[in-house]
């Protein structure tokens, strides 16, 4: 079968495209588009369609629109209610459920000769937990989903057997979300709802949780696989933070405690599953999948042997799923998700012309990682662009910045470059065989960048600019099989300074999606101090300019 997933709800508009089984492109709509999340002006943000994703798939595996067997859209109005029925307060709930009736027939029309009768809804938190489960590589698992919201619930707990078939345990209807509890902090600590949770997740290692028991008795966890969020006042823990402002030891301890908490209950909630099932395998998705610090508690306290998170866990992942599902459902046998670089890609030819175009200096070294290591040895920054751009909001090697972890002032000096609070991480990259000697207390392999780790005593002198405040290090492994290139670049970046290990954080600056196209990252090289940009074999240095 041929069947192209979409999410166009909400927020993060995505398209996947899964043929006789196997993920063949995904790729989210800001990509190309260049608005972070797919966002616009209220009301308009949630509901842009994928155009420009949907083409690129169809077209990277040279299928027609009428060519698709069916298209999954991942959200089912069908199973909505009023919003008065379901505790919440959204004035465009109703305008919400019009646009998903209506989807079908913007997709036929996006998406020329396609019918509308083609499209199929698939409910939202089973295309999260296709995504998961169906993607993984253990066949059979247990699957957690945990978001702010779907059609009427936030959270789906069942089981996959080894048809592929999903067996759900537990849902939880709304209002009650752990993904909505946190948003709601969020905005109150002054950063973008569904948007910049991560920076509070960030922000708590800054804190201590002394509001955690004060917590306790709104949100909690039922003892069924479900929970509760009663409506919280803020305002007593810590004052409502403008944008821009300075932030305080208290709101720092808010973050802290609704840091914990959350890690008690997802941890209760996944335990109840593995009691349920008595599986070993947990696969997750949803917003909440993104939080790396709650994932590696649950790995380490819910009793499962492996614990795997896909890289597109938000809301962009469900047009995966959605794929996945009705792929699934048709008969096609499946297979496990191959990486994260799953979007587009340009040959060498085609980078090369782009260089021309621009008129800029470059050369063809005998090896750029060589190149790449000389430079980030001598404590430059280097701009990564190779292969195919990464599903998800994770630079895995693929569209990174990279620099010497030995230099503590780096992590001011990136988040300067990038325009970021200054409070928040950087991440290291290592070979997936060094990485035991460096980091404990998370799983490894650790490729998607999804758990956190604590550094080693004798490492945290030696690699200081990777290290948290709390002297964790949220890791990304590299396996020599998967990512040769970058793996040389590891490689040679120690034979220089001793440090098997480097920077990686994402090619963007704030507020912008990652880097995707070379025009992307030549804007991003040109407007940033990055000392090399290594695009595909091609090398542009700063000096040269």
């Amino acid at each position: 079968m041929k069947v192209l997933g979409i999410n166009a709800i909400f927020h993060d508009p995505a398209a996947a495209l899964v043929v006789d089984g196997e993920i063949v492109a995904a790729a989210e709509e800001e990509r190309f588009s260049r608005r972070k999340h797919g966002k616009r002006p209220v009301p308009f943000s949630a509901w842009e369609l994928p155009e420009r994703a949907a083409r690129w798939c169809l077209e990277t595996a040279g299928i027609e629109p009428r060519q698709l067997d069916a298209v999954g859209y991942s959200f089912d109005p069908e199973l909505t209610l009023p919003t008065s029925e379901m505790g919440l307060h959204d004035p465009w709930d109703y305008l919400r459920r019009m646009y998903a009736e209506a989807a079908p027939r913007f997709i036929a029309t996006a998406l020329a000769g396609l019918h509308a009768a083609d499209v199929q809804y698939v409910a939202h938190h089973v295309a999260h937990a296709a995504s998961a489960g169906l993607a993984a590589p253990h066949s059979a698992n247990d699957v957690l989903v945990l978001d702010g919201r779907g059609e009427r619930a936030s959270h789906l707990a069942g089981q996959y057997d080894d048809t592929g078939a999903l067996k759900v345990l537990a849902t939880q209807e709304l209002p009650h979300s752990l993904g909505l509890m946190y948003e709601d902090m969020t905005e109150h600590l002054g950063f973008l709802r569904s948007s910049d949770e991560y920076k509070v997740m960030a922000m708590a290692s800054y804190g201590q949780p002394r509001f955690s028991d004060a917590l306790a008795d709104a949100v909690y966890a039922t003892g069924d696989g479900g929970f509760r969020t009663e409506e919280i006042d803020w305002s007593t823990f810590a004052p409502a933070r403008l944008r821009g402002q300075d932030w305080t030891a208290d709101h720092a301890d808010l973050a802290a405690s609704v840091q914990r908490h959350l890690e008690d209950v997802l941890v209760e909630l996944a335990a109840w599953l593995r009691n349920k099932t008595d599986g070993d395998v947990l696969t997750m998705a949803g917003g909440v999948a993104l939080n790396c610090v709650a994932n590696t508690e649950i790995a380490r306290r819910s009793g499962y042997r492996d614990v795997w998170i896909q890289p597109a866990a938000g809301d962009a992942g469900t047009a995966l799923g959605a794929a996945l599902h009705l792929a699934q459902a048709g008969g096609d046998t499946l297979q496990p998700m191959r990486g994260a670089g799953l979007g587009r890609s340009w040959s060498d030819a085609e980078l090369a012309a782009e260089l021309d175009k621009a008129r800029l200096p470059y050369e063809r070294p005998d090896d750029v990682a060589v190149a790449a290591a000389d430079c980030l040895a001598e404590n430059g920054v280097v701009a990564w662009f190779q292969g195919g751009s990464e599903y998800g909001p994770r630079a895995l090697g693929h569209r990174s910045l990279l620099a010497h972890p030995g230099h503590q002032d780096n992590i001011h000096r990136l988040n300067d470059v990038k325009g970021r609070e200054q409070f928040r991480p950087i991440a290291p990259m290592v070979l997936a065989e060094r990485a035991a000697e460096i980091f404990s207390r998370g799983p490894i392999p650790s490729p998607y960048m999804l758990f956190t780790h604590d550094v080693a005593s004798q490492w945290r002198h030696r690699i200081p600019a990777v290290v948290h405040v709390d002297g964790t290090a949220r890791i990304q492994t590299v396996d020599r099989a998967d990512e040769p290139l970058v793996a040389r670049v590891l490689d040679e970046f120690e034979r220089r300074t001793g440090l098997p290990v480097v920077v990686n954080t994402s090619l963007n600056t704030a507020g912008r999606p990652m880097v995707d196209s070379p025009r992307d990252a030549l804007e991003c090289f040109g407007s940033t101090p990055v000392d090399l940009l290594v695009l595909g074999p091609y090398v542009v240095r700063r000096g040269a300019l």
